[in-house]
């Protein structure tokens, strides 16, 4: 009797010799589990993976303009990043600054009073003192006004200070708001930085231009040799990603050869067959299997997979939702890492054809996306369901 022949296929920017060592590891762990099963590495990464045709001509500079952008501007969208991370930021790192609270005279007015005046006067007017932002302003000043680090920060930075770094936080609020929302139009640098010089005068900093310094320094300090150093590394850090991205886009657009080359080997092998895929493998895989019958596969496993995902948006080249999954596709097995945000689920979509099954490699993401072949669950998984 044949044994089962187990089909590889790679993900998203895998290449040689990488490819070879991530196939070894499998084929082990797979005859670990079972013995006798017939392993078959479908590398398709050099064929047709993504390259750049001209070595890499749309890339920017490594240098000239980028040492222009690394420059004190470039330090100063570092540090806006980062607010936009975590809009009170600069308050926790001054309030942290704060000098250990001295007594004061009978009456004297506490040092934040003034500007939590202000803050309140800015939220009764609503959110016109911002509109280019987006809403939130009052919503934000009211916050602020009552935050607990506001005591702090204001004994340990001056009043002029205080309000520039009060302005940058309530304008990283509105920000962050609106990129949560997943607003179409955000602000560019110049409106929201006369933005947050317009909330600094009503706040009580004196007019940009009259010896105003602070300008997020506080963040600046910790953001701008990081800044720098991304801006040095651009060229490497996009020759390294590209092929990951450009995989996907070939493929969606030009997956056809792809899917008859691995119809073709499927062709030749005995069955039973199992196709094995991560990632855009998966993906792959699935469309075969869906494009024309191939009775000799018994069984389709995914791992990390976005299958679901672009059948439910309508980008999968084979079929388009709320279309069924044909009838000769397999059983599938669809794994998942909960912290993988690659990973999507398909029993939902498919009810009764799909299996999925949580596997947690304790991870996070994007380590969790590529740690499915180091997790002895995942073969367990796929061993049993093996024919």
């Amino acid at each position: 009797m044949t044994g089962t022949t187990v089909v590889f296929i790679h993900g998203t920017g895998v290449r040689e010799p990488r490819f070879t060592a991530l196939a070894e590891s499998v084929r082990a762990s797979l005859d670990a589990e079972r013995s006798g099963l017939r392993f078959v590495p479908f590398y398709w990464g050099d064929t047709h993976g993504a390259t750049l045709g001209a070595g890499g001509a749309c890339l920017p500079p490594s240098s000239g303009h980028a040492r222009t952008l690394a420059s004190g501007d470039g330090d100063d969208i570092a540090a806006w990043g980062v607010l936009y991370d975590d809009p009170d930021a600069e308050l926790a790192l001054a309030a942290a600054a704060a000098p250990p609270k001295a007594e004061r005279p009978p009456g004297a007015a506490r040092p934040e009073q003034a500007v939590r005046a202000r803050l309140g006067e800015l939220a009764a007017q609503g959110d016109a003192a911002a509109a280019e932002l987006g809403p939130g302003l009052a919503e934000s000043a009211t916050a602020l006004a009552a935050h607990p680090l506001l005591a702090p920060a204001a004994a340990a930075l001056s009043p002029e200070d205080l309000a520039v770094l009060l302005a940058r936080a309530l304008t990283a609020r509105v920000v962050a708001a609106a990129l949560d929302a997943d607003a179409p139009l955000i602000p560019d640098g110049d409106t929201r930085d006369a933005v947050a010089a317009s909330l600094s005068e009503t706040l009580g900093a004196p007019p940009a231009g009259s010896g105003r310094t602070l300008r997020g320094r506080l963040l600046r300090i910790a953001t701008g040799a990081a800044a720098r150093a991304a801006l040095r590394r651009r060229r490497a850090l996009t020759e390294a990603a590209h092929p990951a991205a450009g995989d996907i886009l070939r493929y969606l657009s030009r997956g056809e050869p792809l899917r008859a080359e691995l119809r073709a080997l499927i062709g030749e092998l005995p069955g039973p067959v199992v196709l094995i895929g991560h990632s855009l493998g998966g993906i792959i895989a699935l469309d075969t299997l869906v494009s024309a019958p191939l009775p000799q596969v018994r069984l389709l496993v995914t791992a990390g997979s976005q299958g679901p995902f672009l059948y439910e948006s309508g980008s999968l080249p084979s079929l388009t939702h709320p279309q069924p999954l044909p009838p000769h596709v397999p059983d599938w097995l669809n794994l998942y890492d909960p912290r993988d945000l690659l990973a999507y689920l398909g029993a939902g979509l498919f009810p009764g054809r799909v299996t999925d099954v949580s596997v947690d490699s304790r991870q996070p993401f994007p380590a969790s996306h590529s740690a499915y072949w180091t997790n002895p669950a995942v073969y367990r998984h796929i061993v049993g369901r093996l024919p």
